[in-house]
Formats: C-alpha cells, sequence, structure tokens
C-alpha cells in the first residue's frame, strides 16, 4: 500500500481510467483488477488530495471540477513518468504486455495481417490484439491503445501522428467495364453506378471524388449506388463482382491490374490520397510499444517519410 501523504501512479492511472470511462466496473474490466481495487484506490486518492473527484450515482460516475482539472495534469504526469522510465531500460529490451489496435479492416486483412508474423517474431513477449472494422470505435470507452483511422481526423481532442497518405485510383470490374462501358468525361457519370460506401450508420454514401487540378480542392459528383456497404473489404468485393465503379488504394489497383480482375477508369480524376494518421489518447506522450508499432506499420503501407513522435503541447 502507498504512504498516505504520497501519490501513487498506480492510482492516478485507475482513476484516469474510471473518469475516461465514466465507469468504475468497465474501468476495473479494462485493467484486470477487482472492482473493490478501483474502488480503494480512488478513496485513497480523494484522500491525499482532500479533493472529491468523482460523483458516483447509481447510474453514471462524472467528473467534479476538481476532477476535471487532476485529469489532464495526471495523464501528462503518467506520461512523463513512462517516458522517464524509458530512459533507464536497456537498449532494445523486449517490449512486453497487451497492445490493443483498431485499423480498417482491408487494411488489417491485406498487408498488415501477411507482415504480422514478422512483427510478432521481432517481439514474442507482445500481445497484439488486432481489432479490424471501418466505423469509428471509441478509442477510450472500447479500451485501444490506438487506432489507425483514414480521412480527416474528426475527434479533435486525441492526439494525431500522421502515417502518410494513401494513394487512390478509380476502379471497374472486368465485367462491369464489359457491360456498362468506360466513362471518360465527368458528365458520363450520370450513366453509371457507384459503390456506395457507408461505414457508419446514418451517414450518406459519398459520391464520386475528384481533386480540381486548378484549385486543388476535392470536387464531389452524386451518382446512383446499386448496392451500399458499410467496410472495406465489401467495397473492393462489389467491385469486383462488377457492381460499380469504386476508388481504391493503387495496391489493390495494381493487384486487379495485374490478375485483369479490375480496369482503371477516368484516370485524369484521380482523386486526392487519402491521409491515414494513428490515433491514440495522450496529447503529448506515446507509450513505446504503440510507437514501435507504429513505426513498423509505417514501414509496411510505405506511404512516405516516417512519422514524427516528438512530445507537442496540446
Amino acid at each position: 500500500m502507498p504512504s498516505p501523504d504520497k501519490l501513487s501512479p498506480e492510482d492516478l492511472r485507475i482513476f484516469v481510467r474510471v473518469a475516461r470511462l465514466a465507469s468504475f466496473t468497465r474501468a476495473a474490466e479494462q485493467l484486470e483488477v477487482p472492482r473493490a481495487t478501483v474502488s480503494t484506490a480512488l478513496r485513497r486518492l480523494e484522500a491525499r488530495l482532500g479533493a472529491r473527484l468523482l460523483q458516483r450515482t447509481t447510474r453514471r460516475v462524472t467528473l467534479t471540477a476538481e476532477g476535471d482539472a487532476l485529469l489532464a495534469r495526471a495523464e501528462d504526469l503518467l506520461g512523463e513518468l513512462e517516458s522517464i522510465t524509458a530512459l533507464f531500460r536497456p537498449q532494445g529490451q523486449a517490449l512486453e504486455g497487451r497492445l490493443r489496435v483498431d485499423m480498417p479492416l482491408g487494411m488489417c486483412t491485406g498487408t498488415v495481417m501477411a507482415r504480422l508474423p514478422q512483427f510478432l517474431a521481432a517481439h514474442p513477449k507482445l500481445q497484439v490484439e488486432l481489432c479490424s472494422t471501418d466505423r469509428r470505435v471509441d478509442l477510450i470507452a472500447d479500451g485501444f491503445d490506438c487506432v489507425v483511422r483514414a480521412g480527416p481526423v474528426v475527434d479533435q481532442s486525441l492526439a494525431c501522428r500522421p502515417l502518410g497518405a494513401l494513394p487512390l485510383m478509380n476502379l471497374a470490374g472486368s465485367g462491369y467495364v464489359a457491360q456498362h462501358g468506360s466513362p471518360t468525361r465527368l458528365e458520363e457519370l450520370g450513366a453509371h453506378w457507384l459503390v456506395g460506401y457507408q461505414p457508419n450508420p446514418g451517414s450518406a454514401p459519398l459520391g464520386f471524388e475528384h481533386r480540381d487540378d486548378a484549385s486543388g480542392r476535392a470536387l464531389e459528383v452524386p451518382m446512383r449506388h446499386w448496392v451500399t456497404v458499410n467496410n472495406s473489404a465489401a467495397y473492393e468485393a462489389a467491385c469486383r463482382a462488377g457492381l460499380g465503379i469504386a476508388q481504391l488504394p493503387d495496391s489493390t489497383g495494381a493487384r486487379g491490374l495485374a490478375d485483369g480482375t479490375l480496369v482503371e477508369v477516368m484516370p485524369a480524376f484521380r482523386p486526392a490520397p487519402m491521409p491515414l494518421n494513428l490515433l491514440y489518447a495522450h496529447r503529448r506522450h506515446l507509450p513505446r510499444r504503440v510507437q514501435v508499432f507504429a513505426e513498423w506499420l509505417h514501414g509496411v503501407l510505405r506511404l512516405g517519410p516516417a512519422p514524427s513522435f516528438a512530445p507537442r503541447s496540446s
């Protein structure tokens, strides 16, 4: 038990998890400790600080003004502590523990999964939980160390490190082109079908996107959708099945062009490259296991200059 006159880093970690999840029970589950341990840690921390940090009711847990003031400072302090600890680890010390990552389905089932055995061979003590969905998960509530997201960053409360930009091309299945022809001008798209992509319920499927050469802005042409899907693997499959035009990564296009299953259409109207970002909870600090994974992932995807993980202020 920590001395009553000193703050315990473990108590702070438990406080941060409870505050972010707004639940003692979910915090205990994610930390894999008894709920009583969580409650005891919070009582000890409140007694040490002489302030009530959380309001507890039968339905929810909310931060008090004092708890809100502590939360950001606690996250920064824990990040600093991890950085200091890392300085004194032996060079090349093996990574240990659990790494929980979420990324788009197509990325996970493609190059990343194929190369993952090499990463685990280099870090055999690391346990990786690799989840794949194209919907936007709640990084904190769902207990992820980091998530990889394509497109613009929506949640400004998360720290972001760019991984690069994913070049895209316009593709259609060879069967689609044989039946419907290949458009060459924007005005012809009204007679064609676009595979609809709708990863988040309630959002409208996007139209045909292309970059305006004069302004550099992304423009959109509305198109009909014969079929709409909610994940990247189904999106590619629908394109190969001849259900419409799709805007897919160059790597997918290269494979499809090589085996004759896909045809590039509208090459003069490619969409802008799609940014890929690593998102994580702490604004200033990135755990070493996450940083190592991100650097490996960048090397696998080969999307330009390596990401910078230098601390930044919030």
